[in-house]
């Protein structure tokens, strides 16, 4: 049987709609299996992400990238060699990696664990503390491990954190975030130009350390950090970045969750220059859209400026 080429695409929409449509692109990937000698009886499509991903058995994964997104390629690479056996739990080993038809593909090892968007809502409060406080430590451990050849990766943080700056107040427009947050914008961001180090010694950035690129284990009822996965966004920046994502979407403005993900990261109790630079890297981070991302109920209604919203955020 004749297999298509896998085709080019020069913009995302035409590029999700093929992912969905598996049928277009399985058989590619289970040749490209084929051709390492690797078990292709039960392939499992993921059908959320990014990539084209396939879960080949119960142990390996192929990740397929398009050429649009190569530099994702060159991300997760880098990263999974360079933080490989750096921190204290497990993340993906590169088993095999190629190209075909101009995308380049990853084999790795497929990790234990509950995929932490199907655990995290039901955990009792203090299993959430403990979570957060591995988070924390977590991230403290991948920002430890050296750059490598990531510190090659563009756009360089000064340079992205200005072009962030510029579009800011045009993207929270567009995204409809409300008048009397806009109002303190100018300020706030006028504040960030000094409060984020744009030449200060760079870390590995993961960028989304969110439920769904976490799994979870346990152990006599006791839910745990598991493993962790994804390093497609990767980039080298200032340290606090990081703590945006599990600050919006899991500690939710609660001061017991707060505190555990600061502490396990290294910090004390946030004073107001910790959380006016993290109100700003919230607005500027690559995917801000404030109101997809706060999970605090009706914090649109109890802040009335951007200084209470990043108290409200970052409860103590």
């Amino acid at each position: 049987m004749t297999i298509a080429p896998l085709p080019d695409f020069t913009d995302d929409e035409s590029f999700r709609a093929f992912r969905n449509s598996s049928a277009q692109w399985l058989p590619v990937a289970i040749d490209i299996a084929r051709s390492h000698r690797l078990d292709v009886g039960s392939p499992h499509v993921f059908a959320t992400g990014t990539n084209l991903v396939v879960g080949l058995g119960e142990k390996l994964i192929l990740k397929i990238f398009p050429r649009l997104l190569r530099a994702q390629f060159v991300s997760e690479r880098g990263s999974l060699t360079q933080l490989a056996g750096r921190l204290p739990l497990p993340i993906p080993e590169i088993v095999a990696e190629g190209e075909r038809d101009g995308w380049p593909y990853l084999i790795i090892t497929r990790l234990a664990g509950t995929l932490g968007s199907e655990v995290w809502p039901h955990l009792p409060e203090d299993q959430k503390e403990r979570v957060l406080r591995q988070i924390g430590k977590t991230i403290a451990a991948v920002q430890r491990a050296p750059l490598g050849p990531l510190a090659e990766i563009e756009p360089r943080w000064d340079a992205f954190m200005r072009q962030q700056m510029q579009g800011c107040r045009a993207r929270h427009t567009r995204l409809g975030l409300a008048p009397k947050f806009l109002a303190g914008l100018d300020d706030l961001l006028r504040d960030a130009a000094e409060l984020i180090p744009m030449d200060a010694p760079p870390v590995i950035l993961i960028g989304e350390y969110i439920p769904e690129n976490f799994l979870l284990a346990c152990h006599d009822d006791q839910w745990s950090l598991g493993g962790l996965f994804d390093f497609g966004d990767v980039r080298a920046g200032w340290r606090d970045y990081d703590l945006l994502g599990p600050g919006a979407f899991m500690a939710a403005g609660r001061p017991g969750r707060v505190r555990s993900l600061l502490e396990g990261f290294g910090y004390a109790k946030p004073d107001y220059t910790l959380k006016r630079r993290l109100m700003a890297l919230m607005l500027l981070h690559h995917a801000s859209d404030l109101d997809s991302h706060i999970c605090i109920e009706g914090w649109q209604e109890r802040a009335d400026d951007l200084v209470e919203l990043q108290d409200l955020i970052w409860a103590e």
